[in-house]
């Protein structure tokens, strides 16, 4: 259905227009350098445009009061010493003759963008406003804000299409108290918010945006915030956020982030609300790494292959702090943190800096944004997409699924190579038809590695004979890593060595033998893989922090034949696994799964998800048993660390 994009370049007429240090950092080069880069990068051309129109009265009060509405409807006759005196009122804004204008035009933006991802012209989008919107309250503007646009456009959704969950994923620098006020009563909102705040020393100064603000009466549990008490947060300390807190949540009902970061933190999203997902702009004030961000945010909209994460070293000791804190206060309001830690009974390592410090917070802030302004991020890597998304190796009375392409079985590796499996096929060496599936099989994953094709499908006689020899083969080549991830209790013959050059992760039932060494790992659930919640529970806490710090070239994803895991966990395990290795996955199932070919095709070509449903709580013995994995593993493998205490390291404060 195609990616929308709503900007418009009228937002930009409007700037400051007296000397005010703390507002010159908003300027109309944040939407046009933005812009520009899509551009230039052709982004935009592949993007679905219209023009924009004006929020009503009747929008803009879903959130604010009448009388606000009135006061700004004023300030396009203002003098300019009455706008002087009407931004007196507020904190950190300006007003200009122009704003009100633009203000209708960034909220309408964000409405049209949920008119179009809601009425299926489009599958998701982003909209490029100013002024930006988050700060802003119900009878007053803040922080460069007039209107608040998501907040707007959240309860317009509820409204107009009988909404009855959205999920509003903050990831600006600042907190977003505007839309954490307007929602804290709401069950039907959650708001997600990760920001810096070094124990209230970061703008906006407020007590509201600590950890332990969770929502009020039935919104209680609604309002996640993710303080930052430490400068320096990077790629793993936002994923391990991800990993275990919003991704569980969302599923059961000077920071270093680099902008490729910005490519995986959309792809996660992309399943939820069977895809429905709107993107807004609001703040950025680094004008090389706003447009970078951008253009990572939207080609991962357009289902352009996610770069490779870079920067994984682990959260440090401030993030797991955070981590340790949000989980403990929500934990009674959802199923999935039920197991969280307590509370931590010391007092947090950064707080006791922050107490002794007696710098002029003004001052520090005003340096802060002159280091955020200034900070030079290099031009992340090229993202090209193969000219073949996904190829299929089926047997001749499957259908190829629509826009697939079956491979050539012509397309047969070197005359050295067919000969060694030869070789190694041992009992089947007279099976010529599994000595053809293994040929095209090794012959796609060369092309895939080649960047000719994306990602692959195939159904094969015997996955068991089958997995080994391509780990072995791909295995081979230099700086290659294989994540092999398997569901069900297919028994794989083992030529997984600890030699990291392959990572085996398998998913069955209890009864399957686990092993817990570092490449070779095995969770064993109390119904295996037909627990849905168990299942998506195990992917979400074990799978992706593993997948994602091992950093994968290949990924070979099994379906055995006695999985027992439903169709829309299969597919929204296949769509997450697509964030790594540049989205080169290749799935292999038995040839009695034929049903499941096409729905695995459409993960694999980027469709989204079907809703899993309202997730029930775990069963007990499975919380244990990923405990005891997690547990047992996080100290090789850092992306798995949810508290200080559990581990004893980190990065000092």
């Amino acid at each position: 259905m195609g990616t929308a994009l709503f900007y418009d370049e009228e937002m930009t007429k409007y700037k400051l227009l007296w000397v005010d240090p703390a507002c010159k950092i908003e300027v109309p080069e944040r939407l046009t350098v933005s812009y520009e880069a899509l551009v230039k990068n052709g982004l935009a051309d592949r993007c679905i445009s219209g023009p924009i129109r004006e929020a009503t009265d009747a929008d803009i009060l879903l959130v604010h009061s009448e009388e606000y509405l009135e006061a700004v409807k004023k300030t396009p006759y203002m003098t300019l010493e009455d706008l002087k005196e009407f931004t007196l009122q507020y904190g950190d804004v300006y007003f200009h003759p122009n704003i009100y204008h633009c203000a209708k035009l960034a909220a309408g933006a964000a409405l049209q963008l949920v008119d179009s991802v809601m009425t299926g012209t489009v599958r998701n989008g982003m909209a490029l406003v100013r002024p930006p919107g988050h700060h802003s309250m119900r009878s007053a503007a803040n922080g460069f804000c007039v209107f608040n646009n998501v907040a707007t456009a959240a309860q317009y959704a509820k409204k107009k299409y009988s909404v009855e969950r959205v999920l509003i994923v903050d990831w600006d620098i600042h907190h977003g108290q505007g839309v954490q006020y307007c929602f804290q009563e709401d069950p039907s909102v959650l708001y997600f918010s990760w920001h810096r705040y070094e124990h209230q020393k970061f703008w906006p100064n407020l007590r509201d945006s600590d950890f332990d603000i969770i929502g009020t009466d039935k919104g209680a549990g609604f309002n996640i915030n993710v303080p930052w008490n430490k400068v320096g947060m990077n790629n793993s300390d936002y994923l391990s956020i991800f990993f275990h807190v919003l991704l569980p949540v969302a599923y059961e009902g000077e920071m270093c982030a680099t902008p490729d970061i910005f490519a995986h933190l959309t792809h996660l999203l992309m399943n939820l609300a069977g895809g429905k997902l709107c993107a807004v702009l609001e703040g950025g004030y680094n004008l090389t790494s706003l447009p970078q961000s951008v253009c990572q945010t939207v080609q991962t909209l357009l289902g352009d292959p996610a770069p490779l994460p870079t920067n994984l070293f682990g959260p440090c000791e401030s993030a797991l702090e955070s981590l340790h804190c949000v989980r403990s206060v929500h934990r009674q309001y959802w199923s999935c943190l039920k197991h969280a830690a307590e509370l931590p009974t010391s007092e947090i390592s950064t707080k006791r800096i922050k107490i002794e410090e007696k710098e002029d917070e003004k001052t520090e802030n005003e340096e802060e944004k002159k280091r955020v302004e200034e900070k030079v991020w290099p031009e992340p890597p090229k993202r090209v997409s193969p000219l073949i998304h996904t190829a299929v190796v089926l047997p001749d009375d499957v259908p190829c699924p629509n826009r697939c392409e079956r491979f050539s079985t012509l397309a047969i590796p070197d005359l050295v190579t067919v000969n060694k499996l030869r070789e190694n096929l041992l009992e089947a060496a007279s099976d010529s038809s599994a000595l053809s599936t293994l040929s095209s099989l090794i012959s796609l994953i060369e092309k895939m590695g080649q960047n000719e094709i994306r990602n692959g499908l195939a159904l094969v006689h015997d996955v068991c004979m089958v997995v080994p020899y391509l780990v072995q083969h791909a295995a081979t080549a230099s700086n290659r890593r294989v994540l092999v991830v398997c569901v069900g209790d297919a028994r794989l013959r083992s030529p997984f060595k600890d030699d990291g050059k392959t990572l085996l992760v398998q998913f069955g039932n209890k009864e399957l033998e686990e092993k817990h060494n570092k490449y070779n790992i095995t969770v064993c659930l109390q119904k295996g893989c037909t627990d849905i919640s168990g299942f998506t529970h195990t992917v979400l806490s074990l799978l992706l922090p593993l997948g994602y710090e091992y950093d994968p070239s290949l990924v070979l994803l099994i379906r055995s034949a006695d999985s027992g895991v439903c169709d829309s966990a299969w597919q929204h395990l296949t769509g997450l696994l697509q964030g790594l290795a540049h989205g080169r996955t290749l799935v292999l199932m038995q040839e009695t799964e034929k049903a499941c070919v096409g729905i695995t095709a459409s993960s694999l070509l980027g469709d989204a998800a079907p809703s899993l449903g309202q997730l029930h709580a775990p069963l007990l013995e499975d919380v244990e048993t990923i405990e005891r994995v997690r547990h047992r593993l996080q100290v090789d493998w850092k992306l798995l660390q949810t508290t200080v205490m559990e581990t004893g390291r980190g990065d000092s404060p």
